[in-house]
Formats: structure tokens, sequence, C-alpha cells
């Protein structure tokens, strides 16, 4: 039981960074003065830096939320309980920097290219990252723990 404990309070951790780091971002970019815009008058470039951020989002989001169903399936379940919360927790943080990509490209494609199509990608991958959220029923149900 303490390890699972452990391993929630990891994940836990990791969530809170992965929402705190983007709202440092866009706290800063906001109090900013400079820099906002700078390739908004290239339309090529805003183009595709669109481009790859519709695409970023939407390889990384139903990648990262599958992924981790499927990692599961074929190796967690067949391991002892603590080889079992290692690979949960490595999954974890994999589906979490792949949801990590989206949000700041997003970003970086609105501050520089003042394009909603960065914070709609943002958003989207912050959307799904909810579906991540660690807790302990979740880990039990996930690794089948009763």
């Amino acid at each position: 039981m303490e390890e699972i404990k452990k391993t929630l309070s990891t994940l836990k951790q990791w969530y809170g960074i992965f929402w705190i780091i983007p709202i440092i971002i866009v706290l800063m970019r906001e109090l900013s003065e400079d820099g906002n815009g700078y390739l908004a008058n290239n339309a090529s470039v805003v183009y595709a830096m669109e481009t790859a951020t519709i695409l970023l989002t939407c390889l990384n989001v139903p990648l990262a939320l599958k992924l981790f169903s499927l990692v599961l399936k074929k190796k967690v379940y067949n391991l002892e309980l603590k080889d079992a919360l290692k690979l949960y927790k490595k999954w974890s943080l994999i589906r979490l920097l792949l949801l990590l990509v989206p949000v700041y490209i997003g970003l970086a494609t609105y501050y520089m290219c003042m394009s909603t199509t960065g914070i709609l990608c943002t958003a989207i991958a912050l959307t799904a990252s909810l579906f991540c959220v660690p807790s302990e029923k979740n880990l039990k149900q996930d690794l089948k723990i009763e």
C-alpha cells in the first residue's frame, strides 16, 4: 500500500507541474510588452506553424490516451505489483509528455503568430489531460488491484 501512495504522490506532483508551467508561460508572456506576434506579418510562416500545431495536436492527444491503455494491456497486467507500479508511473509520465508537446507548441504559435489556432490546440491538449488525473481509484482500476 505504501508503494501505491508513493507512486500516486509522484504522479500528482508531475501532473501539477504539467499545469503550472503553461500557466507561468502565459503569465510571463501576457505581462511582457515585447515579442508577441513578431511573426504575424509573414503569412507562410503563420500557415506552417498553424499546420504543425494542428497536426501535433491531432497525433499526440489520441496517441497519449490510447497508447497508455495498450501498454497496460500488453505489459503491465502480467507483472508483480512493484514492477507494475514502476511501469505505470513511467507510462503516465510519457503520456503527460506527449500531451505537453502540443501545449508548448500551441502557446508558441499563439505568441509568435498571434493565431488563435495555437490557443485552441493548447486548450484541446489541456482538456485531454483531465482524463489523466492521477487518483488511487484510477490506479487500482488500471492495474486491476482489489
